[in-house]
């Protein structure tokens, strides 16, 4: 499947205008990997008390906005760098393909990073201002990511700063707020989110592989190749579920916890799908399935704690 057409790329896209254009510019398949850290780490402290609905939901919401935001920035500077063009798979084609503003995207994610904080103050007011040391630290690296001199994505250590930063440290915060501690099983039990959280940057830097390395970008994907790449990604799941099954042997998660062994049925066709392509276009089903699997394991583990705190 090849096309060099701007409009045939939106077709197959179905990338619409109006409102959806703005929606696509937040990556939707991405924000997965805020609101399942937020949800597993209430989801813990649940299991050790009562919790603050409020601070849910305002720990959600500040989650989404800084991811949102941080979508944006990568827009932005991938394009003024001039990494995405009109043929460009990724959402970050939408700019030259719909025409919108580059500076526009720009303030919209500092607007919302501003919106974050303004959240973040309440949450340090009904929990520890330490935490608006480790938020502005999460946003600065989320700037960082594709703005600055030295772009972490530009580096092999895209897919570490987003697992950890986005897995264990939103987790750990959400855990805190909710509990004023922070335990070793609640770290533990966040490493499988963290892997996969990771692993939906991989696989979007598997499918831009191309691009990147004429961008001269150095991830993973990059320097090791498409097909080892893939195998990478494979033994990425199977440790992220092999984690999962010994915590639950060890008891620190529930057996209600083995729900989330459901989720390896979009991981394995996740690697279906990246198998044998070699144009963007043909892997982005296998990316959205990548975020897809985070989605599911998150939500069932989630759901794993709640019913054993309920019990």
């Amino acid at each position: 499947m090849t096309t060099n057409n701007p409009a045939d790329i939106k077709e197959l896209l179905n990338e619409r205008e109006g409102f959806h254009k703005w929606w696509r510019l937040m990556r939707p398949h991405t924000l997965t990997a805020s609101f399942v850290p937020v949800f597993v780490g209430t989801m813990i402290a649940f299991n050790e008390g009562t919790i603050d609905w409020l601070l849910f939901f305002a720990m959600m919401i500040a989650s989404l906005l800084i991811q949102a935001a941080t979508n944006m920035f990568n827009e932005y500077y991938d394009f003024v760098r001039g990494l995405d063009n009109d043929q460009s798979v990724g959402i970050g084609g939408s700019i030259v393909r719909d025409g919108m503003n580059p500076k526009q995207i720009r303030n919209i994610a500092f607007i919302f990073y501003a919106i974050s904080i303004g959240i973040g103050v309440y949450i340090c007011i009904s929990s520890s201002w330490w935490i608006a040391v480790i938020g502005l630290f999460c946003m600065a690296v989320g700037y960082l990511y594709t703005g600055g001199p030295v772009p972490i994505s530009y580096t092999p250590f895209g897919e570490l700063f987003s697992g950890v930063l986005m897995g264990t440290v939103i987790i750990g915060i959400t855990y805190y707020i909710q509990t004023a501690s922070v335990t070793m099983e609640m770290i533990l039990i966040s490493l499988p989110i963290t892997i996969f959280i990771g692993c939906i940057n991989f696989a979007n830097n598997i499918r831009d592989r191309d691009g990147d390395e004429k961008g001269g970008r150095k991830t993973i994907a990059v320097l090791i190749g498409r097909p080892s790449s893939i195998k990478l990604l494979a033994m990425l799941f199977i440790v992220s579920f092999a984690i999962t099954i010994i915590l639950i042997c060890t008891g620190i998660l529930p057996i209600w916890s083995l729900l989330t062994l459901l989720s390896a049925l979009p991981a394995i066709s996740v690697i279906k799908d990246f198998k044998g392509k070699t144009q963007a276009i043909e892997m982005m089903p296998a990316m959205k399935k990548t975020g897809k699997t985070n989605t599911i394991y998150g939500m069932l583990l989630g759901l794993s704690l709640l019913i054993a705190g309920l019990l």
